[in-house]
């Protein structure tokens, strides 16, 4: 069953197939700029065999003229031998199912799994080896402009996740804060609860210290509203599992509520409160 972290890399690229075309285009250099869309298909990927295989995803690109490309994306967490087999299947079935171009894009979250999975895979016959298209961490673009990150949030949301050790990630973070802010993407909420979720304990810290301080630049108020809900949710979850009862204006009064160092307060009264009155005292 994939990861948490390989869930979340994949979705990125199924909710925004363009993704996988911008990076190959703009940091490794493919000629993928001139399409004109992109879309996810399915990532069946079944041989004339019984044996059937599933890519992380799979995008077609068409350009103006109607002709057509497909990148194979696969998020590699680590090492795995067995894709120097399948990888090759990918492709070659994928390109006899579409009759067009394909291609790989191996995205790897640490350095040492990307330096091994560009590997050159030599399919035995002469001239036949598979050179896999690899995007490590030190390839993907900080994203520092809190614009850019809210009409591109999955590149941003990868940024950050990817990049934790740039000197400029603080930046990066605050952007996306505030694009979470700003942006129409209707995945933001999810993102946000993937970023803060999977990243290192001492990213994580300085994340949430971004929301629930005063003192940074960058705050964003999709950022303060999904904790204060958060936190909302807590004192009625807390409350209602030791059976004591909150009216209507009580509850309407904790959801409102936007104040989040008074929602602790409340959490914490709520674990030894008698009656929901204890809770404002």
């Amino acid at each position: 069953m994939p990861s948490p972290t390989h869930q979340a890399l994949t979705d990125l690229f199924r909710n925004r197939p363009e993704l996988a075309a911008e990076m190959l285009a703009e940091t490794l250099g493919w000629p993928f700029l001139g399409f004109k869309d992109a879309t996810l298909v399915s990532g069946d990927i079944s041989d004339l065999n019984p044996t059937e295989y599933r890519a992380d995803a799979v995008v077609t690109l068409t350009d103006a003229s109607g002709a057509f490309s497909a990148i194979v994306v696969e998020v590699q967490l680590r090492r795995d031998k067995d894709k120097h087999w399948t990888w090759p299947v990918y492709l070659a079935t994928l390109r006899a199912r579409l009759r067009c171009p394909t291609v790989l894009l191996v995205v790897c979250a640490d350095p040492r799994t990307a330096d091994w999975c560009t590997t050159p895979i030599d399919m035995g016959h002469p001239g036949w080896t598979l050179q896999p298209v690899v995007l490590g961490p030190e390839g993907i673009p900080l994203v520092t402009d809190a614009g850019e990150a809210s009409l591109d949030l999955e590149l941003a949301v990868l940024s950050v996740m990817a990049r934790t050790d740039h000197p400029d990630w603080k930046r990066a973070a605050g952007a996306l804060l505030t694009a979470f802010g700003t942006t129409k993407n209707q995945h933001a909420h999810d993102y946000y609860e993937i970023v803060r979720t999977l990243l290192p304990a001492a990213a994580r810290r300085i994340l949430e210290a971004m929301v629930t301080t005063g003192t940074y630049k960058y705050q964003s108020e999709f950022a303060r509203r999904y904790f204060t809900e958060g936190q909302a949710r807590a004192v009625l979850a807390v409350l209602d599992a030791r059976g004591i009862e909150v009216p209507d204006d009580a509850r309407d009064r904790i959801t409102s509520c936007t104040d989040l160092a008074l929602l602790e307060v409340w959490v914490r009264r709520a674990a030894t409160a008698t009656s929901v009155d204890d809770l404002f005292a």
